[in-house]
This record gives structure tokens, C-alpha cells and sequence, in this order.
């Protein structure tokens, strides 16, 4: 088998294991029973864990027998194995917004990935990696904080999601400059680049557990599967010396995949914002819990027709409530309803 044809084999392997993964963490934040950030107690959070490292493993021994050009794109395919993997094992099927949405997005990512020429690389000095180290952890500071004060449940998801793709996407930048840095004969003279390299893994995992809750597979996963590697390209092409191929043609090109990988985000964004919840919670005067579900006919064009429901104190978007219930006090705010026993 030549080296390219097994680089492919690999990249392809990676992106499956990748998508499985994420499918795992969405069924786990679906469930709804342990911590949003890390539950460690499922034994299924583990297992994503686990692809999660499988997927990373194959990556990096793609890279080892292909050129970069070819491998980061194929790994751009992670969203498309994703969503028909969802209908086939937990019966999840994507609407047509959420198709073009991730197809779009991973043209759009694959084309801007392509262009970027990473030949004549340099390496990072010690003051530029602390001031990365620094921007990162505000850049995520700043998501995190946004995440949780906008009202609605998917918008909060994208947020976390772009927070961990910046999480993912700076911890290839420490992976390429440690490497470029590592020799045998002094194994542990770059543990700082380590230290910080393992904590934007495990924190852009943590985030990337937390954006799947109440946000359905596809916004939050292509959300992360761009941001990542856009912002290790955008980090290569300002301090590794790297560029765009064909000179301004290829700049205006990346433009161009950069406005239809990011039009792929709203449409899978929008395509989750406008899926009617499928059941509403609520607790009557024994302390039961009982569904209160929409009127009307059911609407099939959103993405996730087994959505999870809502948390406790969640505000939801949700339809009329039919018939009367008399245990059930009804408060309208803007674009959101409230019921409390």
C-alpha cells in the first residue's frame, strides 16, 4: 500500500472515529443526568473520550504519511459522516437545511484548507507562546461568559462550540511547536508547551460536551469542525510564516470558502432554532413529572426530531398548550414561556 493511499485510509478512519464521538457526547448531554461540562460518572462520556483520542491518534499518523494539504481537508469530513451515522445507530435523521448546512460547511473548510501553503514554516519563540497561551484563555473567557448570558439554548451551544474549536484549534499550534521544538536527548525540556497543550485539550473537550446540551448533533459539531482548524490556519498564517497558494488569487479564494463554510454555521444554526421541542416538562402539584406537547401538526423540517428536552428552569420556545390545566400557571415573556406548579 503506498504511503499516500494509507494516509487517506487514515484521515478517513479519523474523521469516522471523530463523528462517533461526537454522537456519543450529544447522547450523553441528552440524557440529561449528570454535570454539563464533565460527567464523569457515564461510562458512555468515557467512550467518546476514548474516539476522541482514537480520532486524534489516526490524525496525526495521517500527517506522518501524507502531505498536510490533503489530510486536514479529508478531516473536514467529519460532519458529513456524522449526520447519516446518527440516523443509522440512534435514529436521528437530518432535515434538507441541515444537509446543505454541513455540506456547505465542509466545502467551504475543505476548499479554505486546501489553499493554505504550509512549506517554510517557523517556529514559535518563548514570549510568542505565553502571549498565545494568554490570548486564548481570553478568547475563551469571553465566549464562555457570552454563552451564558444569551437567552436562547442553541446560540449558547454554538458559543461553547466556538469556544472549544478555539481550544482545539490553539492546541494544534502547541502540538506543531512542540514537536518542531522536541529532541530524544531532552524529552521533557518543552513541558511547559505540554502543560498548556494538555489543558486546551482537556478544556476544549469539556466545552465541546457542554455546547451538545440542548443544541441537537449537527450546529454544534460543524461549528467545532470549522473554528478548529480556521484558527490553527489563521495562527499558521501570521506567526509559522505560512500563506495561501496561487498569491492573490488563492487569498481571494480563501475569502470565498471562508463565507460558505461560515453560511453552512447559520444554516445548520437556523435549521436548530426553528425545530419545534418535542416535549415541554413540567411538574404538577405531586411532584410528577408530564409532557406538555404542542398543538398543531407536527413539523418535520427540523434537523432533530428526537431533540432532547429542555432542563429544569430552561427557557424553551414552544407552541400553544392544549386543553386546560388548572395546576399549570402560564407566564408570556419575549419569545419564551414559563410554567411553574
Amino acid at each position: 500500500m503506498s504511503p499516500l493511499l494509507l494516509s487517506v485510509i487514515l484521515s478517513l478512519v479519523s474523521a469516522v472515529a471523530y463523528a462517533a464521538a461526537a454522537i456519543v457526547q450529544e447522547r450523553v448531554a441528552a440524557s440529561a443526568t449528570g454535570p454539563r461540562y464533565a460527567p464523569l460518572r457515564s461510562p458512555a462520556w468515557w467512550v467518546s473520550v476514548l474516539l476522541n483520542g482514537l480520532g486524534a491518534t489516526l490524525h496525526v499518523a495521517a500527517l506522518a504519511f501524507g502531505p498536510l494539504s490533503l489530510v486536514q481537508p479529508l478531516g473536514a469530513l467529519t460532519i458529513v459522516f456524522a449526520l447519516p451515522m446518527a440516523a443509522l445507530f440512534v435514529g436521528r435523521r437530518a432535515g434538507r437545511r441541515a444537509w446543505r448546512g454541513a455540506l456547505m460547511a465542509t466545502v467551504g473548510l475543505a476548499g479554505l484548507l486546501s489553499l493554505t501553503n504550509g512549506t517554510d514554516a517557523q517556529s514559535l519563540t518563548d514570549g510568542e507562546r505565553w502571549l498565545l497561551a494568554a490570548g486564548t484563555s481570553a478568547v475563551v473567557a469571553v465566549l464562555f461568559t457570552a454563552a451564558h448570558l444569551v437567552g436562547r439554548s442553541v446560540l449558547r451551544s454554538v458559543i461553547l462550540a466556538a469556544a472549544a474549536g478555539v481550544s482545539f484549534g490553539m492546541a494544534s499550534v502547541f502540538t506543531k511547536s512542540v514537536a518542531e521544538e522536541w529532541t530524544s536527548g531532552a524529552p521533557l525540556a518543552e513541558w511547559t508547551g505540554l502543560l498548556v497543550l494538555s489543558g486546551l485539550a482537556v478544556t476544549g473537550l469539556l466545552l465541546s460536551q457542554a455546547s451538545y446540551r440542548g443544541a441537537g448533533l449537527a450546529a454544534p459539531l460543524a461549528t467545532v469542525t470549522v473554528v478548529n482548524p480556521v484558527v490553527a490556519a489563521a495562527v499558521g498564517l501570521t506567526l509559522f510564516g505560512e500563506s495561501f497558494r496561487y498569491g492573490a488569487a488563492g487569498t481571494v479564494a480563501a475569502l470565498i470558502c471562508g463565507a460558505v463554510a461560515a453560511g453552512g454555521l447559520v444554516q445548520l444554526t437556523l435549521d436548530r432554532m426553528t425545530a419545534p421541542p418535542e416535549a415541554l416538562s413540567v411538574s404538577d402539584p405531586a411532584g410528577e413529572s408530564r409532557p406538555v406537547r404542542p398543538s398543531g401538526p407536527s413539523v418535520s423540517s427540523g434537523s432533530d426530531r428526537d431533540a432532547p428536552r429542555p432542563e429544569v428552569g430552561q427557557r424553551v420556545d414552544v407552541g400553544a398548550v392544549p386543553g386546560t390545566r388548572p395546576y399549570l400557571e402560564v407566564e408570556m415573556r419575549s419569545r419564551a414561556v414559563a410554567g411553574r406548579p
